[in-house]
């Protein structure tokens, strides 16, 4: 690159401030402390939970607090897994996300194909109604998802304490829809008119041509559902009323009153391990989504 082009080039730090030393030193020096210290603010928090229940309960409550624990023991961990139940309550809401996410998969994928190839009459009507929903506070329909799980219309049977109570209100979600539909947009049409004429159908053409180049998006979709059931706190606890059916956001709340603090801590960072796990495995997918629409060609 010649010293005319460096010059050209604007950036943070200019490719001939690079080219010293110094600078090469100044910029990685204020790099790694930059890193760090986002670093920190993030992990900190993390290691305070996960320490705080190998603490004792007076230890906890020390003031100052105690940056590493004075004697480690995991009987937090151990009296949080079972004066909680915590394997019963994990399991529930396993059963709660697993179902919630297949089924929006399967319906919502449906749905964005229809709309974004298929073309149905007042496609673009029915979509706007669906975004609309986008901008009606969750609050604002709590009460109507009650009285219509509680009284099933047409059927007229009660989803109360029953998974489906969480997996057919986690069906209709809008946003989930939207991305998958804006995602099969961007698919040449190129690519489904060759499939129709080596003789593929629509459920064909679906299912073995665009899921498959899907699965960015779908994976993006699948922590979206995934996560949203397993932090979703308010409704599991209106529909759930018996207790050995709660999943573990509310059962953590229900069961804090008669534990100490330190078994507490410890049943939260049960809770969340199985979502940290999820991100690490599956972050690679949330990279790739982001540039999910950018199909060749």
């Amino acid at each position: 690159m010649s010293q005319a082009d460096q010059r050209a080039v604007r950036t943070l730090v200019s490719p001939l401030t690079l080219a010293s030393p110094r600078g090469r030193v100044l910029y990685w020096t204020v790099f790694a402390g930059v890193v760090l210290a986002f670093a920190l603010a993030f992990l900190f928090p993390v290691y305070w939970m996960v320490t705080g229940a190998m603490k004792s309960p007076d230890e906890l409550v020390h003031t100052p607090p105690t940056l590493v624990p004075e004697s480690w023991h995991l009987t937090g961990y151990t009296d949080a897994w079972e004066l909680m139940s915590l394997p019963r309550h994990l399991w529930n809401t396993v059963v709660q996300a697993s179902g919630a996410w297949l089924l929006q998969i399967v319906l919502c994928t449906a749905a964005a194909f229809a709309l974004s190839k298929l073309r149905p009459a007042f496609g673009k009507v029915i979509l706007g109604g669906i975004l609309a929903t986008l901008m009606v506070p969750v609050q604002a329909l709590v009460v109507p998802k009650y009285l219509t799980v509680a009284d099933l219309p047409l059927l007229h049977i009660s989803l109360l304490n029953d998974p489906l109570a969480v997996w057919l209100p986690a069906v209709a979600n809008a946003f989930n829809l939207y991305l998958l539909k804006r995602f099969f947009d961007q698919i040449p049409r190129d690519v489904l008119e060759a499939a129709e004429i080596d003789g593929a159908g629509k459920l064909r053409t679906l299912w073995s041509i665009l899921l498959p180049m899907s699965r960015p998006v779908l994976g993006v979709v699948s922590i979206f559902a995934l996560v949203a059931v397993w932090q979703d706190f308010l409704w599991p606890l209106m529909v759930f009323s018996d207790t050995g059916e709660q999943p573990i956001s509310v059962a953590l709340v229900q069961l804090s009153q008669n534990v100490p603090l330190t078994v507490l801590i410890g049943a939260m960072v049960i809770a969340a391990l199985p979502m940290i796990v999820m991100f690490l495995v599956f972050q690679r997918h949330i990279i790739a989504g982001i540039g999910a629409g950018s199909t060749k060609g």
